[in-house]
């Protein structure tokens, strides 16, 4: 075995990729400024939206989906084609902490709600349509960003249990724990009824 078929390369390819903070570079491309000194100083799509800048929201939506999703499948790939769950998994995961917690901004990432999804549907699409439905379907309701995003990442190991893929559920269920860690101001915001609303001002 080559060292880039390791578990350890796997993995440190996936905290690469993941910690690429495609929001700070789309903002600052666009001249939009410094976004952790905008709105609640987030790097995830959310926060972009509040730049006023649709189509950069939208784009950083995109690409933290993606580097999830691609993450997961070089992991596959690097460690051969049976290793969806174990080189697929791995590399997801790390992928989903490089963007929660990237060196390059001092470990102070995104909340992982998109790269969560590009991860789940790399591992399972079933998996993660329910993810994206949930998520909509809450942002629909509430119009309230880490509503949807919680609903979502819970959603997911809950999915797991119900088709069978308890393979999964490991990886899948301590994903999600950490969003609900990285959202607890929001939760606790949530239940005082003072979240802001996609659309809404935020100080």
């Amino acid at each position: 075995m080559v060292f880039w078929q390791t578990p350890a390369f796997v993995m440190m390819l996936g905290y690469l990729l993941g910690s690429i903070p495609f929001g700070m570079v789309l903002t600052r491309i666009a001249g939009a400024g410094d976004l952790r000194a905008i709105g609640s100083g987030n790097i995830g799509a959310t926060n972009v939206l509040r730049t006023g800048r649709k189509g950069l929201a939208a784009a950083t939506l995109l690409l933290d989906l993606a580097k999830g999703a691609l993450a997961v499948a070089l992991g596959a790939r690097l460690m051969g084609v049976d290793s969806l769950v174990n080189g697929g998994a791995m590399a997801g995961v790390m992928a989903f902490i490089g963007h929660c917690y990237p060196l390059w901004l001092r470990f102070s990432g995104g909340k992982g709600v998109a790269t969560m999804m590009g991860v789940v549907l790399g591992l399972a699409w079933p998996i993660g349509l329910i993810f994206a439905l949930v998520w909509l379907g809450m942002l629909a309701i509430t119009r309230i960003s880490s509503a949807g995003g919680v609903s979502a990442a819970l959603s997911a190991p809950v999915a797991c249990i119900a088709l069978g893929r308890l393979d999964l559920f490991a990886p899948i269920a301590a994903m999600a724990l950490i969003v609900l860690w990285r959202h607890r101001a929001n939760i606790s915001r949530m239940m005082k009824g003072e979240e802001p609303r996609i659309g809404g001002s935020r100080a």
